[in-house]
This record gives structure tokens, sequence and C-alpha cells, in this order.
């Protein structure tokens, strides 16, 4: 998809009662909030047609999360299969669902349980036995990689459900980069800011022609020193972005992280050298709005 809209809707959801204790969601408040936000999102006003006014009917439907750094610093694992059974009851086909990483091993750490299975929503890592990454080198601009057979032929549209965090080098992380653990090369992109890479790869024939929808996990922000998990710079923060336009979302994402930074006494990412230039970038590609006059932001507490 490529924009040539004025502006892009972003959907930003808080419920303070989604963490009522350590480690622990709050599943009836998970649904909540998957429930407003994806119908605030598009406008409509029950699941189904949510659902359906973004996938189609009998669509594979492939969740990539992010498991990098275990169960401190992933996507919660009631978060992931909360909006699996969210799109189902939306009309989408449990069977025809995976949500999933790089590697079994990382998707365990997180505390997930592998689902392999063809009943019912799926779990498992691109190293799977059988699965791994498609043998056709795709070129596109800078990026030369192999893509994971998940993303490349098992579905057919794809949702990045990424956690927001602070990143030493490109700045932020969030739902664009989450597709690094799509790659085979993920390393080889780190150069400059992760600058142009993020927005190359997501406009990568792979990616561009799967990502449908971004959600991006800012229940706790690591908002400094990230990404690994370092709880002196985490924040609970209760929300989830919702959008159509990934780099919208991304945008979001960081004004939350400044937000957060500010308010500890830390410099922005701009002044420590780590602004994300490939948001920028990307909206020069196409590829969607970075502009915050080009942003539509809804914001609603459930």
């Amino acid at each position: 998809m490529r924009y040539t809209m004025s502006s892009s809707r972003v959907v930003l959801i808080r419920s303070r009662g989604i963490q009522p204790g350590l480690g622990k969601l709050d599943t009836a408040a998970i649904h909540s909030m998957f429930d407003r936000g994806f119908k605030l999102l598009t406008g409509q006003s029950n699941a189904q047609q949510a659902v359906f006014s973004i996938f189609r009917p009998g669509e594979r439907i492939g969740i990539k999360i992010n498991t990098l750094s275990g169960k401190e610093a992933s996507t919660r694992p009631e978060l992931a299969t909360g909006l699996a059974e969210w799109l189902v009851q939306g009309g989408l086909k449990p069977e025809n669902i995976i949500i999933w990483d790089r590697m079994n091993r990382e998707l365990r750490d997180a505390g997930y349980r592998l689902r392999t299975g063809r009943d019912g929503i799926r779990i498992f890592g691109t190293d799977s036995d059988g699965i791994g990454h498609d043998p056709e080198l795709i070129g596109h601009l800078n990026i030369g990689s192999l893509f994971s057979s998940i993303l490349k032929n098992m579905v057919d549209a794809s949702i990045s459900l990424a956690i927001l965090k602070d990143h030493c080098i490109a700045g932020v992380t969030a739902g664009m980069k989450n597709y690094y653990g799509a790659v085979h090369n993920p390393n080889k992109y780190h150069d400059t800011g992760c600058n142009p890479y993020i927005a190359e790869l997501f406009d990568s024939p792979p990616v561009r022609s799967k990502h449908r929808l971004s959600v991006i996990d800012s229940l706790i922000v690591q908002y400094h020193r990230g990404p690994a998990y370092n709880p002196r710079w985490s924040e609970k923060f209760d929300g989830l972005i919702f959008s159509l336009d990934a780099v919208a979302a991304d945008r979001v994402g960081w004004k939350i992280i400044e937000k957060l930074r500010s308010a500890a006494g830390l410099p922005s990412l701009r002044d420590e050298g780590r602004e994300p230039a490939y948001l920028h970038t990307a909206e020069k590609m196409g590829l969607g709005n970075a502009s915050d006059s080009k942003i539509e932001l809804i914001e609603e507490t459930v």
C-alpha cells in the first residue's frame, strides 16, 4: 500500500485495568482494547464488520510478534493470543491464523507454548522443521535477503504486533523494524541508524504486499537503553496503538517514547543523535505519513 491520502488514522487505546499485577494481563481488558481499537480504526460498529473491512474471508493471517528480549521485553503471549481470538470472534478461521517469530527457542523464552497442529491457531518460529527461509534471494534497493517462508508462502496478510521500545541504534523499534525478524540477515541492516534499511525492507515485495495492519504493544514501554529490558528505564503506559499506516503508527510510538524520556529528565532522541530517521525516509518513499499534520490521532481509555 502506498499513501496518497492527506491523513492517516492512528488509534491509541489505554486501559488502566489491563495490568492488575506484576507480569499479569487482564483478558477481559485485552478484549475491550481490541474491540474498541478496531472499531475506532475502521469506523465500523461491530467486530465482524471491523475485521472484514481489513481482511477478506478465507485469508491466511500472520501475526508477526517480537520475542527477541525474553519475557520482560517481548510481545506478551496473552496479547498475541488475545488478538488472534478476537479476529476469530470477528469471523476469521482459527486454522488460518499463525502467530510467529524467528525462533522457537525465543518464543518459548518469552512464555509462548508452541502449537504446530493444523487445528486452531498455530504458534511457531521460522526455524521449525520444514519451514525455514524461502530459498529465493529477494533484492530490493539496498536489501538482499531470504525471507521467512511463513511470511512469503504461508500467509496472505500480515499484522505487525510489535512492542514499543527505545533502540540504541535506530532510536525507535516498533511495527516497521519488527520485520527484521522476517529475514535471514537482519544484522546487515543496522548501519547509519538502520536508515534507509527499515524503510526499504518494509518496501520489499514480501512485506509490502502482505502487511495490512500495525498493532503496537505499549503496555510497558522501554524508553531508554533499549532494546534489551532495563527496568530503570521502563514505564507502565497501558496502551495499544492501531493503524493501517505502519509509518504513522511508529511515529505515534516515537512521540510516546519522547514524552516518557522528557518526564524522566532525559534528552530527546534527536539530541542523542538517535532520531528515527527511517520514518522520514519511509514518508518520502510513499510508505505512510510521518508528519503530525498528516496523522489523525484518536485517543480513548476503556
